[in-house]
């Protein structure tokens, strides 16, 4: 008899918050970070799922609802392309207009001559990033914004128009689809939240990786400002975003800080001083962060254990799991480790048998959660996928469980998005969550009859929409 989906869903996010604590729950989690391979099980082209989440959403619950996955991300097609197009960001080819109908959404990313930050403008970064955000670093990505210092324009009005409507519409819709998941499949969201490390932001979406590899030999010193005039902003993107209950990690997506694409020196003078202080302020606050280690994080391992015991999660990609459970295994959780290369052109038995492997080895003792290496598009066959969940099934179940560790019980840490956090935080001139400090406002306001912290609060609130806006494009499109 099949289980009401109330019921299924307590027992997975059990199961999912104990592996997660590094403990031994009834059996393996299943946690499928699946993308375009749940359009090509529900019989939708990339291009459908990409340019309509309404369609994305569906192959989501199609998946959680035909296999036995204890948490799925509700959408891991994250980047709209309707928004996207509205604002005319130019570093997306959108399925079915740039690249092919079936070929999932691409990067472009643009030549040193073309990056979107020169380095002259490292200063008016760290001085008020926000602003800089929109005066300089939007007009270069956005086809529909025009440029510091150019006349504004109809198209120019409506991006803003459009954009901040679409943004509002495609994050509103992620809480309905959280609870679809739990009413309908009894599936757990995987994450909450956005974390990015500031270089990586650097890296991605500002000087452009060849820029960056120059800046990291000429000008290491401004990039450590730049990274350090980052951080209370990322931060404080994490924790708003955060799962209030504290139940769900906070995924970080790492691409640019591992060996050979930085190297070991900057890594530990620039990389990581400018992420560590992050992580503990949001274990601080009871906080786990998903590390999904891009690429072969081997050469990091070491420093990476320092951190406080349970307050990552170490999904593995190209890294050795063997390597990742020796040196990581007794503080944290580790998730992935099965290539997708095998999920794409191996035989349904080799999946099986690798998973069992990973079970077997690095989940023996429990602390581990069954996904693949990287984020599964449609190069994944669905035979393979249903070998993944079949084999975890089969050998992932332990006898008898435990509870989580003692040493990975998080603390209890407080509640909002900035009280007891770092110096760090609070320090730069416009802090984070807003674009024009209440001060500046205030001071151009008739003297106020009634209650000013009202008028402040309120003042706050929508200046927070603004900000969200703009370091929501920067990291989550």
């Amino acid at each position: 008899m099949t289980k009401p989906a109330e019921q299924l869903y307590c027992e997975r996010l059990n199961r999912y918050v104990t592996a997660m604590r590094n403990g031994m729950p009834d059996r393996v989690p299943l946690r499928p970070l699946a993308a375009e391979i749940t359009a090509k099980y529900a019989g939708y082209t990339c291009q459908e799922v990409t340019h309509d989440y309404r369609k994305a959403f569906d192959a989501v619950i199609r998946c959680c609802t035909d296999f036995d996955w204890d948490a799925a991300v509700p959408n891991m097609v994250y980047v709209w392309t309707g928004l996207t197009q509205a604002v005319g960001l130019r570093y997306y080819g959108v399925p079915g207009i740039d690249v092919g109908a079936d070929v999932g959404f691409q990067y472009r990313e643009p030549s040193q001559e073309d990056a979107f930050m020169n380095r002259e403008e490292y200063e008016e970064l760290i001085e008020d990033p926000t602003r800089f955000l929109y005066e300089t670093w939007l007009p270069r990505v956005c086809g529909e914004v025009s440029a510091k210092g150019r006349p504004t324009s109809y198209r120019n009005n409506l991006s803003f128009v459009k954009g901040g409507m679409a943004m509002l519409s495609y994050f509103s819709a992620f809480g309905p689809q959280v609870e679809r998941m739990r009413r309908e499949c009894g599936t757990v969201s995987a994450i909450c939240g956005m974390l990015k490390a500031p270089l990586d932001i650097l890296a991605d979406k500002l000087r452009g990786y060849v820029g960056l590899a120059f800046d990291l030999m000429e000008v290491p010193e401004t990039v450590l400002r730049a990274c350090r005039a980052l951080m209370p902003h990322l931060g404080y993107i994490a924790l708003t975003g955060a799962d209030p209950q504290k139940s769900l990690p906070i995924p970080i997506w790492m691409h640019r800080g591992c060996t050979p694409f930085v190297n070991r020196g900057h890594f530990d003078t620039i990389y990581w001083p400018t992420l560590r202080p992050i992580l503990d302020a949001l274990w601080a606050r009871g906080n786990q962060v998903l590390f999904y280690a891009e690429g072969n994080w081997d050469a990091h391992l070491e420093r990476f254990a320092e951190l406080p015991a349970g307050s990552i999660i170490y999904h593995i990609d190209r890294g050795d799991p063997q390597a990742a459970h020796r040196v990581l295994g007794k503080k944290f959780c580790l998730s992935g480790g099965l290539p997708n290369v095998l999920l794409s052109m191996g035989a349904p038995d080799e999946v099986k048998a690798h998973c069992r492997k990973l079970i077997e080895t690095i989940g023996a003792e429990g602390g581990y959660i069954m996904d693949a290496s990287a984020i599964m598009q449609n190069d994944a066959s669905i035979e393979n996928l249903k070998a993944m969940t079949e084999a975890t099934l089969e050998y992932g179940v332990y006898r008898p469980a435990s509870s989580p560790s003692s040493a990975a019980t998080a603390p209890a840490g407080g509640n909002g998005p900035t009280p007891g956090l770092p110096s760090w935080v609070t320090a730069p001139a416009v802090p984070p969550g807003v674009c024009l400090p209440w001060e500046a406002k205030a001071s151009e306001l008739p003297p106020i009859s009634g209650d000013p912290a009202l008028v402040r609060r309120v003042w706050e609130d929508i200046e927070g929409l603004a900000y969200l806006y703009i370091w929501h494009l920067l990291l989550s499109f």
